[in-house]
């Protein structure tokens, strides 16, 4: 089973945005000595919560500080940029890292719809329903640039080409999503899909089959390939596990209010009065999330891939202090270490 990470730069009450970016950097150095196989950076907007605005700056700064991981976004919304600039951003970063970079793409804005309109180029800006299009211009620069296939000479855009152009193998493309859509696309361009269990846990296994029964082989992606972004959060005992656990929880409740804020100690959280409805949502969330020992969380998880037929889990652990979400990622590492050979 590969282990990875999903890291969305988590901004803590009584902090700020330049320490959860400072972070950010440390944890995925840490999580390069652990031997984590890929580190993701998410792209929020407008947001007092995570500092992740711009994953394709981000990641340049985490590959220059790791050795070994592959780096890349957990994703790119692609819904608010030019398909040719998002192409140019990452064959640079896979001409300065080459083998290494990642470019998982969602369509989801990461924002409200305000933003999202600010965030748009113009009125001539893509609508949703263009998403796969753009996906597939994406592919056909970024195949063009790493010389494996030409814009056809009647292509609308010949004879424009992503820059820098070069013999590297360019970034390894994925598609992301928490539902149907995603796995239907992942399936029609034949891209390996990552499915946000930690977004949406319903319908998750009928995405993932869905995902399978009408996947179309490509070069890159001869056969399917799904990994599973999961919640998960290993503490020393379960109960500090429960404990600190309670930050993000009670972030989920408020942000399902409308009512987002930085992240709460799990002082300030469990300490929290909520109404009856806050309650029945508190106990939905929780439930959304992987919690214990590392023994616990193990076995969970791997219970969860096996039913979703995923070799890879994209883990994303928030907590309020940067020290016990870095212990949770080692004990989760040393906990799959640790289990015996099938």
């Amino acid at each position: 089973m590969l282990l990875s990470v999903l890291d969305q730069s988590p901004i803590r009450k009584h902090g700020g945005a330049q320490d959860a970016v400072a972070d950010t950097i440390a944890l995925a150095k840490a999580c390069d000595r652990l031997g984590y196989h890929r580190y993701w950076l998410a792209e929020h907007h407008n947001s007092n919560s995570f500092a992740g605005s711009c994953p394709e700056i981000l990641i340049g700064r985490v590959a220059q500080e790791t050795q070994n991981m592959r780096v890349g976004s957990g994703g790119v919304m692609l819904t608010h940029y030019s398909p040719l600039k998002v192409a140019e951003q990452f064959r640079m970063l896979d001409v300065l890292y080459p083998g290494r970079i990642d470019l998982g793409l969602g369509r989801a804005p990461g924002s409200d719809q305000m933003t999202a309109k600010a965030l748009q180029s113009g009125p001539q800006a893509w609508p949703i329903d263009a998403f796969p299009s753009q996906v597939f211009l994406l592919r056909q620069f970024l195949d063009d640039a790493a010389g494996r296939s030409p814009l056809p000479d009647d292509h609308p855009y010949q004879g424009i080409h992503a820059m820098p152009r070069a013999a590297t193998p360019g970034p390894e493309l994925w598609m992301l999503g928490s539902g149907i859509h995603g796995a239907v696309y992942a399936a029609e361009l034949g891209l390996p899909f990552s499915h946000a269990y930690f977004i949406s846990t319903e319908g998750s296994e009928d995405a993932v089959k869905e995902y399978r029964g009408r996947f179309k082989p490509s070069a890159a992606c001869p056969a399917p390939r799904v990994s599973l972004g999961v919640a998960a959060l290993v503490g020393e005992t379960e109960e500090e596990a429960r404990r600190l656990a309670a930050s993000r929880n009670l972030w989920v409740v408020r942000l399902l209010s409308g009512q987002p804020i930085p992240f709460p100690s799990p002082e300030e959280a469990l300490a929290q009065p909520l109404t009856p409805q806050e309650e029945k949502l508190l106990g939905t969330v929780a439930k959304r999330s992987i919690v214990g020992t590392g023994a616990q969380v193990r076995e969970r998880l791997t219970a969860l891939a096996d039913a979703h037929g995923a070799d890879e889990l994209v883990v994303v652990t928030i907590t309020y202090d940067f020290a016990s979400r870095l212990r949770s990622y080692e004990l989760l590492a040393q906990a799959f270490a640790s289990q015996p050979a099938a």
